[in-house]
């Protein structure tokens, strides 16, 4: 099984040094509407695959579809996985900045149905168009970061049929977390922030109470030290910061569950 956790690496040294990647990875975009909305995400795969191969469908954070999400979609996908980058908000919600981004990211938070809805498109999409590029449908996982975090937990409680979700620092509590937690199918990786201002402790004590009432296949890591958006090399602020060491565990425990679920 490929590394993800070098890949990881890798983006980090080119996020900070300015070096460009080499390039040997197709992107195809992926169009598709829901409810009138248009929707435009985008898989990853290498360059002249010839194999079937697992597949992970990626929520971004709460900018959405960037640039900087989609290195990290080619990244992750490596040699091994297919990627998809989801839209979650429709072509014409792209945020240029923070204030945009919490209100699309808002938005859909107040909207579980939608949500649901949104995320299970995308994953649909993913098997439907993945198939003609190799994936292997029978091996998905579902992860994401800080909104896209919650969003695959959300997922996972919708019943969806994915292998393994993995959420990195992102929203735990949901307005039907209770009642929904014990229809999660996947085997779930929560990686937090331990010193996390916007996933405080307060919610971390509601979820670990969930969650030891259901019979789900649930692990939660926190990192000492480490507030929200710790993967992201780019986050500085007080309550959102990159941090290396919980970076590099935390993908090595996203490893360590995918070689354990999917067994190559």
């Amino acid at each position: 099984m490929k590394n993800i956790l070098t890949a990881t690496l890798i983006l980090a040294t080119f996020a900070t040094t300015g070096f460009a990647k080499p390039e040997h990875h197709l992107v195809q975009t992926v169009s598709y509407d829901l409810d009138g909305v248009s929707f435009e995400s985008a898989i990853v795969s290498a360059d002249g695959a010839d194999e079937k191969k697992p597949g992970i469908l990626m929520v971004p954070n709460w900018m959405g579809p960037t640039a900087a999400s989609l290195e990290r979609a080619k990244q992750i996908a490596g040699d091994d996985y297919l990627v998809m980058m989801v839209d979650m908000y429709g072509t014409e919600t792209r945020p240029a900045n923070a204030d945009e981004a919490a209100a699309a990211a808002t938005f859909v938070r107040n909207d579980r149905d939608l949500m649901r809805a949104r995320a299970s498109k995308a994953l649909e999409a993913f098997r439907s168009e993945g198939a003609k590029l190799g994936l292997d449908p029978d091996h998905i996982a579902a992860i994401g970061f800080c909104f896209g975090g919650g969003t695959v937990l959300e997922l996972g409680r919708s019943g969806a049929d994915v292998d393994v979700i993995a959420s990195f620092h992102g929203d735990l509590i949901s307005p039907t977390l209770e009642a929904d937690a014990g229809n999660t199918k996947a085997k779930v990786l929560v990686l937090h922030g331990a010193d996390d201002p916007y996933v405080p402790q307060s919610d971390v004590a509601t979820f670990l109470a969930v969650m030891q009432n259901t019979s789900v296949d649930w692990q939660l890591v926190q990192y000492g030290g480490a507030v929200h958006s710790f993967t992201n090399p780019q986050a500085a602020s007080d309550g959102a910061r990159y941090h290396a060491s919980s970076d590099k565990r935390s993908f090595e425990a996203l490893d360590a569950l995918l070689e354990e679920t999917w067994g190559k």
